[in-house]
């Protein structure tokens, strides 16, 4: 009875959290001619049908719905989270948004994720803002930076956790295996933190904070976003000790040499002499190590399972790494030019991010009134664009659930076709990052082991990213080379 009456209460109270937030944001009757589509219920608007389409691992389920009920194949509207929303659908509907960015729209993020992240380069609605922090940012993301610092660094610290995580081991689970290994690179490559138990502790406080993302911002005991709220703070006060620490050493005589991007952002102002605080600057921190190794781990994970499912896309793989592999002296590490030798590898991990992008898609403000495909779409409302979608059209990619690396081949697919790392002005900073972690991984990983899938066709769930609901266990089978 107990547990019965929680339930009760707790249903009330996220019902009267609803009704007070739709109130808040009332606007006044529109004669303005809107997309078709539907609200919903009161309060939840469709928000259940779209995680429930998540929770399926069919993101896109809910766009496809729509838009054949509709008959508008380009926009329909809807509300979740508590807002009136645009769903702008496929090539088209990309290529205006990523066209009109600080224009007639602006970055976007649910409650949930502003508050867990803060002021960043995500959160950020100011495009200005933004485009001055992703230059401050750049100089070590970009493929200049990349070549001349991390490849190499990478290849090392990948071969060390291969050797002591994955060797000798008959099984295990590819996501809970590669996830800590990949925040401790991150840690390592943005703050220079070498210590593996002090990034195994901000690593299992980010857990948390990943479960919290795509929540409705209710801050009470028991719900994750509480959880993921408290667990960010808690990252957030370690981050600033470690800045803290950091400029204490910058200020001294005969510094040692940090070439990371926490220095970067320290010494580092703007045109009128403004340097990022230290809350500004451990929130953007925060912003790249969950994009860092998150994304990266749900990746390979994928991947992993693709070529566990796919053993001739195995095989073709495996040949190019074993041809880099023979060009090289025993024990010698990868370079730069060896990662551009991985063409077909790269195009297998493109088909993977076709398939399963492991975000499913991002949002937008309306900043005006504006007109598209006919209908109106009023100031304030909320856009959202869906990779997942854009990437099942079946006019753009021909028996689009085939596993299909050939795809890729030339030019590859349409423009605005192809979207897991968005595009336009607020396309991710990290897509050459994550291509290098990616294959760095995949070379040492294919050349070691074969391996075979310990759940076929396991399923996957978008939580708040595509992952496998058992984290992909997996049983090695050590190549004989």
């Amino acid at each position: 009875m107990t547990a019965v009456l929680f339930a009760f209460f707790f249903f009330l109270f996220t019902a009267v959290c609803f009704f007070f937030l739709q109130i808040r944001r009332k606007k006044p009757a529109s004669t303005h001619n809107l997309p078709p589509g539907s609200f919903g219920w009161p309060f939840l608007g469709e928000t259940l049908a779209f995680v429930r389409a998540q929770r399926d691992g069919a993101p896109e389920k809910f766009v496809r719905e729509r838009i054949e009920k509709y008959g508008s194949p380009l926009v329909f509207k809807t509300s979740l989270l508590g807002h009136r929303m645009a769903v702008f659908c496929g090539a088209e509907g990309n290529k205006f948004l990523y066209g009109n960015e600080n224009k007639v729209v602006a970055s976007w993020w649910p409650e949930a994720i502003g508050t867990v992240f803060g002021k960043c380069l995500v959160t950020s609605s100011s495009g200005e803002e933004a485009r001055w922090l992703r230059k401050r940012m750049l100089p070590f993301l970009a493929p200049d930076a990349l070549s001349n610092r991390y490849s190499a660094a990478m290849d090392t610290i990948t071969r060390l956790h291969i050797q002591n995580q994955w060797e000798g081991k008959s099984e295990l689970k590819v996501f809970d295996t590669v996830k800590p290994y990949l925040f401790e690179l991150a840690c390592r490559l943005f703050l220079s933190l070498d210590d593996p138990k002090h990034a195994a502790e901000l690593g299992s406080l980010f857990i948390a904070v990943l479960k919290g993302l795509g929540e409705l911002p209710i801050d009470i005991p028991g719900t994750r976003f509480y959880q993921a709220k408290r667990a960010a703070i808690a990252i957030k006060k370690q981050l600033i000790m470690i800045i803290k620490q950091r400029k204490l050493v910058l200020n001294q005589e005969n510094v040692p040499s940090f070439e990371d991007l926490l220095s970067h952002l320290l010494v580092s102002s703007d045109e009128n002499g403004r340097f990022l605080t230290e809350m500004e600057i451990a929130n953007n921190i925060l912003l790249l190590l969950f994009a860092g190794h998150d994304t990266s781990a749900v990746s390979i994970t994928l991947l992993m399972k693709s070529l566990g499912e796919h053993p001739d896309v195995y095989k073709k793989v495996l040949k190019e790494q074993l041809d880099i592999l023979e060009g090289k002296a025993p024990g010698e590490g990868l370079n730069w030019e060896d990662i551009q030798k991985m063409r077909y590898s790269w195009n297998v991990v493109c088909e993977v991010l076709r398939l399963n992008p492991p975000v499913a898609g991002a949002f937008r403000e309306a900043l005006v009134d504006f007109e598209y495909a006919g209908y109106t779409i009023p100031k304030g409302w909320k856009i959202i664009w869906s990779a997942a979608a854009t990437h099942k059209e079946e006019d753009n990619y021909p028996n689009v659930t085939r596993f299909d690396p050939s795809r890729f081949e030339g030019t590859g697919p349409s423009p605005f076709t192809y979207v897991p790392f968005g595009g336009g002005p607020r396309m991710c900073l990290g897509k050459e990052l994550a291509r290098v972690q990616i294959l760095v991984f995949l070379h040492n990983i294919v050349t070691k082991f074969k391996w075979e899938l310990l759940i076929p066709n396991e399923k996957i769930e978008y939580d708040p990213m595509a992952t496998p609901v058992k984290g992909l266990p997996v049983r090695l089978h050590p190549h004989q080379l």
